[in-house]
């Protein structure tokens, strides 16, 4: 009997380390596959499975979880620009994920996800609240251009909705214990603003997962964060333009400028971009520049945002991700995340944003 109990212990241990993914697809390629992406800690994509659909457009993926928790990309039909639906999976977990399968025009699309489980719980949440923002920038830009003049009630009511929308998130996080969406839920706090939130998280997963692969590189990333400090050197970045020549951070000395890490992805930061737009026209023909870092993987979504926010200033990729030179010199696990720069290259001030950002450089060029 005791051997007995003891095998039925390890035969529960083991399934719940697995995991089964079932996935729908509204539209599939012919002869496409579907595949699974393990996202290590670096940001690298590791495909670790691929399924033909179904005539029902669905597969399944069925596998034993990766360091005990891991963050995987169900990739819809590997194209150049594919639907992608993130999914966190801890062991234990039957997901149905229901998808567009494709893009559409504007890049855009939608899915479904379905789990009694904490990751997908809070991640839905997270999501709906990021949506709820961004419904609410769209319907602001669109007033913007029939009445400019409600620029200044606008920037008000971006200000408080934008507020509310972390306060919402921070709410959450608590509940979240020591489950892996509570890593991801960093990405939605700006880290100028929310250090004490994101130390709190460091240090609730450091004690649960001291091992986990993603949870030691946050915590380092987060160490390491304050070691860019403003009256620093800013250190440098030389990185491809978008013409195809790098462009040198330093080469920019002799002006104002505003190192800016944001990604084409990155809901935060496309929000911010209109204000970023403003702030420029404002700014440029008096000594100030902008030195924008993409992390993102894709160079025509990083182009077509650049085309599409009219990002007219300077932009730089190495288009790795996290992993990006940029990022890691200056310790970035967040973005939107910036830092101003004199002309001598020296940092002073991080994490300005919308009409913080305005009224500083108001100030700073007053006094010239």
């Amino acid at each position: 009997m005791r051997l007995i109990g003891f095998l039925l212990l390890l035969a529960t241990a083991i399934q719940a380390q697995n995991f089964e993914l079932r996935v729908e697809a509204k539209t599939v390629i012919p002869g496409k596959k579907i595949y699974l992406e393990y996202i290590n800690e670096l940001g690298k994509l590791i495909k670790v499975d691929s399924a033909s659909p179904s005539a029902q457009r669905k597969v399944t993926f069925k596998g034993k979880v990766k360091d005990q928790g891991a963050f995987y990309l169900v990739n819809f039909f590997d194209t150049p620009k594919p639907q992608k639906v993130l999914v966190i999976l801890e062991g234990g977990e039957t997901v149905d994920i229901v998808a567009d399968g494709m893009n559409d025009e504007d890049g855009k699309s939608a899915f479904a996800m379905k789990g009694d489980y904490p990751n997908v719980k809070f991640m839905l949440e997270l999501m709906a609240i990021s949506k709820e923002m961004e419904a609410k920038v769209r319907k602001w830009n669109q007033e913007i251009q029939v009445d400019p003049k409600q620029e200044k009630r606008i920037q008000a009511e971006f200000t408080q909705a934008q507020a509310a929308s972390t306060g919402k998130i921070k709410a959450l996080i608590p509940q979240m214990g020591s489950h892996l969406v509570a890593l991801w839920a960093t990405n939605f706090l700006p880290a100028e603003k929310e250090m004490a939130s994101l130390e709190e998280i460091a240090n609730r997963l450091n004690q649960a997962r001291p091992n986990h692969p993603q949870v030691k590189q946050f915590v380092a990333n987060l160490k390491r964060l304050g070691g860019v400090n403003e009256g620093s050197m800013a250190p440098e970045i030389n990185l491809a333009t978008p013409e195809g020549p790098s462009l040198a951070l330093s080469s920019l000395r002799g002006k104002y400028v505003l190192i800016d890490f944001w990604a084409s992805w990155c809901g935060p930061c496309r929000r911010e971009n209109p204000n970023v737009v403003k702030t420029y026209a404002n700014y440029k023909d008096k000594g100030f520049e902008i030195y924008g870092v993409s992390l993102d993987q894709n160079r025509e979504a990083w182009l077509k945002a650049i085309e599409t926010d009219k990002l007219v200033w300077k932009h730089v990729s190495d288009l790795q991700y996290w992993s990006s030179a940029g990022a890691q010199a200056y310790q970035v696990n967040s973005i939107p995340q910036t830092f101003l720069l004199d002309p001598t290259g020296r940092i002073i001030a991080k994490g300005l944003r919308g009409a913080a950002l305005d009224q500083y450089l108001a100030k700073l060029f007053e006094t010239k």
